[in-house]
């Protein structure tokens, strides 16, 4: 029997070894996750604007900015809330003459792929003085909310907010990250949530039992045929149909278009209106967040 050397053998054992190692680079690389921009707002109620919020709340404007700052030392594309205001200040005054911005304005004009809101307060007490800063992470495309965090400082007897805001920050900044990552991938991997609902307007010839075409197919069985080709996976889900309304409460849209850009819900709606146009079929369309209506008016002329 043949001995095999020791040569022979190191160099079967190199080679076993640069195939596992390529095998590892492989799947880390289609491992890889696709990392969110993300801006940090304060919390505004109904009817206040973030830019009062932000510069009459002392507390939450360095929580903003310790926020801030936690996500920009780990690494997280963050987007500066202070730049956004004054382009969305800058807008409206050329184009309305005011200075006045919601909050759907700024987060549609800062491409965000997800807002953290932020509110803190202050705790003073004979035991010690602390600080508290509740963290909500939502996604700007639905407004689905990713991730809920409340972190308090430990009691100091200081006066120093500033910092008993900093440890109440650091203490959840990495959980709160952890759990928007693990969000956004999923979203990544299977796709965003849109609504989508299709009515007949009151009045029109069509119903959604009409046949459209030579072979009887339904108007319904069209619309349903074109969302599932287009849904992301072929991934939807029909709440409920009768003759005059269809909806769908799940659909599933792509991170990002073909181009590696952020999906547009609009992309969705034009391409919708689009096909039953090409079939003789006349739609309105109105999107609101991440609702898309649609009215069939009739046929085309």
């Amino acid at each position: 029997m043949r001995r095999i050397s020791v040569q022979v053998l190191q160099r079967t054992v190199l080679v076993l070894l640069g195939m596992w190692l390529w095998v590892l680079c492989s799947y880390a690389q289609e491992t890889v996750t696709a990392q969110p921009t993300i801006m940090v707002i304060p919390f505004a109620r109904e009817g206040v604007t973030l830019r009062s919020v932000y510069e009459n709340n002392e507390l939450t404007r360095i929580a903003i900015t310790k926020v801030k700052e936690g996500f920009d030392q780990r690494g997280v594309n963050t987007i500066d809330l202070r730049a956004k205001l004054k382009q969305t200040n800058l807008n409206e005054a050329l184009q309305e003459g005011q200075q006045h911005e919601t909050k759907d304005d700024v987060i549609a004009v800062s491409g965000a792929d997800i807002y953290v809101e932020v509110d803190a307060s202050s705790n003073p007490s004979k035991t010690g003085n602390s600080a508290y800063v509740i963290l909500t992470a939502f996604d700007a495309f639905s407004g689905e909310s990713f991730a809920n965090k409340t972190a308090s400082s430990p009691k100091i007897y200081t006066d120093n907010y500033e910092k008993l805001i900093e440890k109440a920050v650091e203490a959840e900044i990495d959980n709160l990250l952890n759990t928007i990552q693990e969000k956004f991938n999923d979203v990544h991997l299977n796709g965003r949530t849109i609504t989508v609902h299709v009515g007949i307007e009151e009045g029109s010839e069509l119903s959604l039992d009409s046949e459209f075409n030579d072979e009887g197919d339904y108007v319904s069985e069209m619309i349903e045929n074109w969302v599932s080709d287009h849904a992301f996976n072929g991934t939807y889900h029909i709440q409920g149909a009768t003759s005059n309304k269809i909806t769908f409460d799940q659909v599933k849209v792509p991170l990002f278009d073909e181009e590696g850009k952020n999906y547009r819900i609009s992309a969705f709606a034009n391409a919708f209106r689009k096909y039953m146009r090409a079939n003789g079929i006349s739609v309105k369309q109105t999107i609101q967040g991440n609702n898309v209506v649609f009215v069939i008016t009739g046929l085309r002329e």
